[in-house]
């Protein structure tokens, strides 16, 4: 028999789209159209429905970039489409269908929509894909609705990388950049829709099966004969006909050894990305109106969101909606997931940020729809911390989901399902599914290679499926959920069920109870510029940190001591704002330009709330009086003064500089440092132990400047072949002596930096202020410090601990981790001498490995990503004035690097006039069992909650001891639900005071909660 198959295929694929999808409606009619500008930012209905509206007609320019232009929509379905009864043809239905100019670009990076009725609710949103409204039609066939059409720019959806001013509002311009295609009533076919539903599913599927089977060309035929069965010129007459042809195959079941996927509906939306946080709220509302409309649709459909921030929004701005929202979570249709607060980045958000995730996240969910989630749901994020397993799991979370890591450039994860080992030796269930997209459409391709990409086959059988428009949002579509309602059990395909999280991890596990493990972050082999971009945003972020645990510390104290009222609801607010901008496209500077506006906006906001809660909190609790107090809010004692307290000491002195020859020498009798004439430093010993930190013949704190030009995702990726070309900035405009700091000033291309070097007294810290004047562009610049230590791997700091990476490249793995993150500091070590580089805003490191100048073995090169200026999306990227600090700890431990991680990041404070000392409200007798948090209790209980982590990665063993009176202390969840002690070994409580004796397992994570 002759082989037919590629014309068959070439027929099929021209009468679906010149026959069946042209036919879908029968007949159309356009509306009569008003509109109206907003202007400004958008406004709410009344506003819009008070405007003043004017006629605009298909053809017309519309939307200014990021502006709103409200449409007025009115008429009626024709009469003439009414049989004798007055009812619309049977199998039919009318919708407004609705094009207002849409781009080849991807749906929810363009023009978008939401449908109004007259009364103000909102009744669903309008995308390319997704643009009928069987809603906007009355009963009685009368049309009358407002939309309210979202004129945002297509700021790059194709993702050619290329500079453009639409990023900030202020460069965007102001002309119309949308052509209005048509606003018309239409009869749609269901009977023609539901053939071409068929037609796609068999011809998808006939696409993924091999050229010589069986199945594939009883499908061709099918469809060949289909076409014959149909009428060109009246496929609505004939359609049913057609569907009859195919129903036999469509009919065949799938293999029993077929995998299943559990199709969850989903709509992964960044909270802010190639748009501003503002338009987020309006995306979330038409995705959630979309997703309620289809489940009055097809009573089978379930939709799965994540971020707790994203429901509060919808509380707060679409009241009705969030209540329509509630009900079908009650149903468990509309399933609420993640426990986080948003889809945070897991990379560089704090430890105590990491936890409040968690519990911000959960708590909205418990408190207003009794649910707790119990998984982690993170498709997108840029990598994942080692710590996280433990945290998720003291959350009471237990399965993690994610699909990023089918990313990695260089390596395949080895599993889909398996069980995620962090750095304390917690483990999670975890999934990646194998269709690799959160995306998915759920087409024949998609599904095939889920089946065939699933890596656990032989031991499981089942995986997840995320399907709907996602990133800018839209959600799922009635063809997607068709598509599902075909592939239920067809023969060739694995079979689709709708499901539920939930559902899904319970048949993995219960299946798959002991799957592999693997150990350590999940480190993405992609996006590495992330941990750099956006300077300003990370400090933002790093400061706000640490001042909220100032906040919550002082004002804990000054609640405790003197009765002060907790600012509870003012420190939950700052918190929900920074964890809001701790989202995976914010924090990481993957964002435009208009984005970053913000959120530097909203980082100096939080400073001011949080300054002056701890200025009133510190004045309580000092009293008035002619005492000056230093006040120290970091977990270890300082130059006298005790941790989590205040004394009257004196401050730390620094040494002067001494002339020597042509540089200066900085010795504090602890170190003894040399810098050269061209402002570097060649020498820093350890005074007691004679080892010199700096490699010999290179010198530290060197700047180095690379051209930075990724191959693609110039924002997201720092790529290895940026090491090709480097310039070492050496020369010095200005090297000088002033007063306790040797002052370096260098110049290169536009750009300006300003170094101090000092020395404290007594300490083992050198400091290298930097005030950067940044005016590059597509250039990385790193800061070096070669270190005369043999090692082959590095030590750096995550949450509530740290993690070993090689910086050996002995395998693709290690190779492809050339650029990692760590938070306050970053250690090289041998047994007997280590060296630590702390820093109080950097995030990007890189560690390396050569061969020694003189004397034989190697070095290790520990060397910081200060700033980057990549074009996408915001061409403006880091370019101004930044200040930052970094410190070498020279001769430095585990304990000394954290120690002095803190003390960059939470300096000293100074408070004058005060009456007396404050005393630490806890202590705790262990150096390397450090206290992460004081607070009150969430519920508003007054208990004082304390969370401390074992810092070193050894057992310990330590007593912590309250200042105040307790009833009892008992361990919790991070929750403050109470839990089996698992560190708690001893409790004692008293009027004055109450200790608990712990011991605990390396890194692990303690809650304790003390009634008052």
């Amino acid at each position: 028999m002759h082989d037919r198959s590629a014309l068959a295929a070439l027929r099929i694929d021209r009468f679906v789209r010149e026959r069946l999808e042209s036919s879908i409606h029968r007949a159309a009619e356009p509306l009569v159209l008003e509109h109206w500008n907003a202007p400004g930012e958008p406004v709410t209905f009344d506003e819009a429905a008070a405007g003043e509206y004017r006629p605009i007609a298909a053809g017309d320019r519309w939307g200014r970039p990021w502006g709103t232009t409200w449409f007025r929509v009115r008429g009626a379905v024709p009469e003439a489409w009414r049989e004798e009864s007055g009812d619309l043809p049977a199998g039919t239905r009318a919708e407004v269908v609705v094009d207002l100019g849409y781009t080849t670009g991807q749906p929810g990076f363009q023009c978008e929509a939401m449908v109004w009725d007259t009364a103000g609710h909102p009744v669903r949103g309008i995308a390319p894909l997704n643009n009928a409204v069987a809603e906007a039609v009355a009963a009685d066939g009368s049309i009358d609705v407002y939309i309210e059409g979202a004129s945002n720019p297509d700021v790059g959806s194709l993702f050619t990388f290329d500079p453009t001013p639409v990023g900030d509002p202020s460069t965007a311009g102001t002309d119309p950049i949308y052509t209005l295609r048509h606003v018309e009533v239409r009869l749609r076919d269901l009977e023609v829709a539901a053939l071409l539903a068929d037609t796609r599913a068999l011809r998808g599927l006939a696409g993924q099966l091999d050229a010589g089977s069986p199945r594939r060309a009883d499908i061709l035929l099918a469809l060949e004969r289909m076409i014959d069965t149909v009428d060109p010129h009246d496929v609505a007459g004939t359609a049913r006909a057609g569907r009859a042809v195919l129903a036999p195959l469509l009919a065949s079941p799938a293999a029993a050894s077929a995998h299943t996927l559990h199709a969850v509906g989903h709509a992964h939306i960044d909270s802010a990305w190639l748009w501003p946080v503002r338009e987020t709220v309006r995306k979330v509302a038409r995705t959630f109106s979309n997703v309620l409309s289809l489940m009055d649709e097809d009573p089978e459909f379930v939709f799965a969101a994540s971020s707790a921030q994203q429901y509060k929004w919808m509380k707060e701005y679409y009241p009705d909606l969030f209540e329509r929202i509630r009900q079908r979570v009650a149903e468990g249709r509309f399933v609420p997931v993640g426990s986080m607060w948003v889809e945070s980045d897991t990379n560089m958000p704090g430890s105590e940020a990491m936890a409040r995730q968690f519990v911000a996240g959960k708590g909205f969910f418990l408190r207003e729809f009794d649910l707790d989630t119990p998984e982690v749901w993170l498709p997108d994020s840029f990598g994942y911390s080692g710590a996280l397993p433990q945290i998720a799991r003291a959350a009471g979370a237990r399965w993690f989901l994610t699909q990023k890591t089918s990313w990695n450039e260089t390596n395949r994860m080895p599993h889909h399902t398996f069980r995620w080992e962090g750095i304390d030796g917690t483990r999670l269930f975890t999934h990646f599914p194998p269709v690799d997209t959160y995306n998915s459409v759920i087409s024949a391709a998609e599904l095939a290679h889920a089946e065939r990409n699933y890596a656990d086959k032989g031991r499981g059988t089942v995986s997840l499926l995320p399907y709907g428009f996602g990133d800018g949002g839209g959600g799922p579509t009635r063809e997607m959920t068709q598509a599902i309602a075909r592939t239920a059990s067809l023969e060739g395909s694995p079979r689709v069920a709708h499901s539920t999280p939930r559902t899904f991890f319970e048949t993995a596990e219960a299946e798959y109870p002991d799957p592999e493990v693997w150990v350590g972050e999940l480190y993405l082999e992609f996006h590495r510029g992330t941990y750099t971009s956006q300077l300003a945003t990370k400090q933002g972020n790093r400061r706000s940190e640490h001042l909220l645990r100032e906040a919550e510390l002082w004002a804990t104290a000054a609640t405790v001591r003197t009765g002060a009222e907790y600012p509870a609801e003012r420190i939950a607010r700052a918190w929900e704002t920074v964890l809001l901008q701790q989202f995976h496209d914010i924090l990481p500077g993957s964002s435009i330009a208009w984005v970053f506006q913000d959120a530097e906006r909203n980082y100096a906001a939080v400073a001011r709330e949080l300054e002056d809660i701890i200025a009133t909190s510190l004045r309580a609790l000092a009293g008035t009086g002619e005492r000056t107090l230093q006040v120290n809010a970091a977990p270890h004692d300082r130059s006298g003064v005790p941790a989590l307290g205040a004394a009257a000491a004196p401050g730390a002195a620094r040494t002067a500089p001494q002339p020597d020859g042509d540089g200066w020498i900085l010795d504090n009798g602890v170190v003894r440092v040399r810098v050269d004439a061209r402002g570097l430093v060649t020498s820093a010993v350890d005074l007691a132990s004679g080892r010199d930190a700096v490699a010999p013949g290179t010198p530290a704190g060197l700047l180095q400047l690379h051209r930075d030009t990724p191959t693609q995702w110039d924002a997201w990726d720092v790529d290895v072949h940026y090491r090709n070309t480097v310039t070492d900035l050496t020369d010095a405009v200005d090297v000088r002596a002033d007063g306790d700091a040797i002052v370096v000033e260098r110049r290169f291309g536009r750009s300006r930096i300003v170094q101090r070097i000092s020395l404290d007294a007594g300490a083992r810290v050198v400091s290298f202020g930097f005030d950067i004047d940044w005016q590059e562009t597509q250039k990385l610049l790193k800061l070096a410090f070669p270190i005369d230590v043999h090692t082959d791997s590095a030590t750096s700091e995550i949450q509530f601990g740290h993690i070993e990476r090689a910086t050996h490249t002995n395998t693709s793995w290690d190779a492809a981790r050339f650029e990692t993150v760590a938070h306050r500091w970053i250690r090289v070590a041998e047994p007997d001498f280590g060296v630590a580089v702390v820093n109080d805003s950097t995030y990007g490191h890189d560690v390396t490995r050569s061969a020694r100048a003189a004397g034989g073995g190697t070095i290790s090169t520990v060397r910081l990503s200060l700033i980057r200026s990549a074009l996408f999306p915001d061409p403006t990227q880091d370019i101004g004035e930044h200040a930052l600090q970094v410190g070498l700890v020279v001769g430095a431990g585990v304990v000394d690097a954290v120690t002095e991680g803190y003390r960059i990041n939470l300096p000293v404070r100074t408070v004058e006039g005060a009456a007396h000392e404050i005393a630490p409200i806890v202590t705790v007798d262990d150096p390397g069992v450090v206290v992460e948090a004081v607070k009150l209790a969430e519920d508003g209980s007054g208990d004082v909650v304390v969370r401390l982590y074992e810092a070193r990665g050894v057992r310990a063993a330590a007593t912590i001891t309250a200042s105040f009176g307790a009833q009892g202390v008992v361990e919790t969840d991070l929750l403050e639900r109470e839990t089996a002690p698992a560190a708690v070994r001893s409790v004692e409580t008293g009027v004055d005071s109450a200790s608990a004796t712990l011991t605990l397992r390396p890194f692990q994570i303690v809650t304790l909660r003390f009634a008052r």
